[in-house]
């Protein structure tokens, strides 16, 4: 076995609960702007309200005496069912205030998946987003038989929204709040959030106050850089992911302003009005913030001058990476004038597009590829990739301002032990790792020694930074009895923008097979670049399942990615037959989660006589087309 551990910086026995974390800084700044608020239906670009610590430490108490007044007891379970939106982060803390534990539920859940989380959480009392979300949470609590307070939307309802709720706490007093919220200690459970799920049921993990509070402190300790009163950030991360809150909770409790978003689409337009200094993003952003901007190139009849550009940028980037190591590393001149062109021509703009403030992004939720890390580093907008899982209150490890290494997810987070066993699963005691499920029987095989299992692996270099090589259960042996971990080449050709997800199959089989799927709105976006009018047979099914397609263009042009993915691996790795797909990418479909992760077993199971043709139909070897 090997392990690093990384000291705790800050001790989070200072604190009672995760609400000092507001309380403090009302304390000690309560005029300061924490929160930019985007009035109901108003375009991004129109001006945005700004709400003081002190305003929403105010509308907190007085939604939490509602809360109160409606029933909710000590330690009992409060639902939030909502898009991302300031009011999520209003009834979060509110909930904690009034001493309940919150259950976060994705906007995006099915009837089922209501039912299923509103039971197991016993929840008491749920807020809705909409008057849509209050009625699936409405029918859950019938459905499972519990009793309920309520349920109370964020949007105006007369009779049954958090202003009819606010009024109906008009008697509570102060404190009446203030001894509700001091009852949580450290080891209290704050919230219940339940696993996606990409490979079993979703279980319910008991998150405690000092899990966050922990985080909080140490990761604005380790990131001064980031982490600054100056800065500022837009969350559309589903509120309901553990990463986001924890996003929230140490931006506000270090004075960083937060504006919220619900819909992805809405951020370009939104940077150039709110300009962050910090960005919380997944690989998928970075691909296509990269696809446009070679698109708009090749539009311009500039294609042949932005690849040299790329290439600069990765250069760039790779130099950078080698002077964090050693600060007398210099650029040859040539390499500093072809940045300095292609800054002028592409890189400044791009900054620019991307709000002009920008200090880092941070990538994470899904593996980065390398050379896109090195190109944004080199573009002047370094991105720092960490990993952490829901167990783990999210950051378990973080590459580091001045220390970042593209293909690696760094060091453990400060106050945390990462362990790899003997299989080289990535394992993980500390202060953000929870405190179990809710259900004991999903404890069993969850802790070896104290330290939480992750099903990871994963690989450490000299300084104890950890790369990922893909899930245990996900590993494949051949029929010739190679054991492959398909995560490297699924990484490498979801690299293609056209690309939503990649999936290699061969257990049992005399050779690796590939199923592709496709990313319908960049497909339509590289139709419309390359004036193909349509593609046939491009139809998401209806029926859950996924079509194969055979449209020639698409097939060459993904065959590209597929051969590049190939050149990258060991030839016994690499996949022999490969099929196009689409399907329904939406986590009603059952393939995916919430959070967009590929369900492969889900996939597979569905396009099991897909997967069987690839040993089939006779066909041959070229990995250059499937055909």
């Amino acid at each position: 076995m090997r392990e690093f551990t990384t000291p705790l910086l800050v001790e989070p026995a200072g604190h009672r609960n995760a609400t000092e974390l507001l309380m403090q800084r009302v304390r000690s700044s309560p005029d300061h702007i924490a929160f930019e608020v985007r009035a109901a239906d108003a375009p991004v670009t129109s001006p945005w309200r700004q709400v003081t610590t002190r305003q929403f430490a105010d509308e907190v108490r007085a939604l939490a005496k509602g809360f109160i007044a409606a029933g909710i007891g000590p330690g009992e379970s409060l639902a939030i069912m909502s898009p991302t939106r300031y009011e999520w982060a209003l009834a979060d803390m509110a909930a904690w205030f009034a001493g309940a534990v919150v259950v976060p539920i994705y906007e995006t859940s099915a009837a089922p998946q209501v039912t299923a989380i509103l039971n197991d959480a016993d929840v008491r009392l749920a807020v809705a987003g909409t008057a849509g979300h209050a009625l699936l949470l409405e029918q859950g609590f019938a459905h499972a038989g519990i009793p309920s307070l309520g349920v109370w939307t964020m949007d105006a309802r007369p009779g049954a929204d958090l202003a009819d709720l606010k009024a109906r706490g008009a008697n509570i007093t102060d404190d009446a709040v203030e001894e509700r919220r001091l009852l949580a200690g450290l080891d209290s459970v704050a919230t219940i959030v339940y696993t996606s799920g990409t490979t079993a049921a979703p279980k319910g993990a008991l998150i405690t106050h000092g899990n966050f509070v922990g985080q909080v402190l140490n990761v604005a300790a380790a990131y001064t850089e980031v982490v600054r009163e100056a800065g500022n950030t837009i969350i559309f991360l589903p509120m309901a992911h553990v990463l986001a809150r924890g996003l929230q909770l140490t931006c506000l409790a270090n004075g960083m302003r937060i504006a919220h978003l619900a819909d992805p689409k809405d951020v370009v337009p939104a940077l150039g009005v709110l300009k962050p200094t910090f960005l919380v993003v997944v690989p998928r952003v970075l691909q296509k913030i990269q696809a446009s901007a070679a698109a708009a190139a090749a539009q311009k009849h500039l294609g042949r001058v932005w690849a040299a550009a790329h290439r600069t940028a990765v250069e760039w980037g790779r130099l950078a990476e080698a002077r964090d190591a050693d600060p007398s590393a210099r650029p040859a001149p040539g390499l500093r004038l072809r940045r300095a062109l292609f800054d002028h021509l592409f890189y400044a703009r791009l900054r620019k597009l991307m709000g002009g403030r920008l200090d880092y992004l941070l990538s994470g939720a899904a593996a980065l590829d390398a050379e896109l890390s090195l190109f944004f580093r080199g573009l002047g907008l370094p991105v720092i990739e960490g990993y952490g899982l829901t167990e783990t209150t999210a950051p378990l490890t973080g590459n580091m301002p001045g220390s970042i290494r593209a293909g690696s997810v760094g060091i453990p987070m400060p106050g945390t032990t990462v362990r790899l066993s003997e299989q080289g699963e990535v394992m993980a005691r500390g202060v953000g790792v929870f405190a179990g499920y809710r259900r004991p029987a999903d404890n069993a095989d969850a802790f070896v020694d104290g330290y939480f299992r992750t099903g990871d692996l994963g690989e450490f270099d000299e300084l104890g930074r950890l790369t990922l090589k893909g899930r245990i259960k996900d590993v494949i042996v051949t029929a010739g009895g190679k054991t492959v971990s398909p995560a490297i080449w699924e990484g490498y050709v979801e690299g293609d923008p056209l690309v939503a997800h990649a999936v290699m199959v061969g257990e049992g089989k005399p050779f690796l097979g590939g199923l592709v799927l496709l990313d319908p709105e960049s497909v339509t976006a590289w139709a419309e670049r390359e004036g193909i009018a349509d593609l046939a047979g491009l139809r998401i099914p209806d029926d859950g399942g996924a079509v194969r397609i055979e449209d020639q263009r698409l097939l060459t042009a993904i065959g590209k990615a597929v051969s590049a993915a190939n050149a990258k691996i060991a030839q016994s790795e690499q996949v022999r037959r490969w099929v196009l797909l689409l399907a329904d990418l939406t986590e009603a479909n059952g393939i995916v989660t919430p959070t967009m992760k590929l369900k492969r077993a889900a996939l597979t199971e569905r396009a099991q006589h897909i997967v069987d043709s690839l040993y089939t139909e006779p066909r041959p070897t070229d990995t250059r087309s499937p055909a």
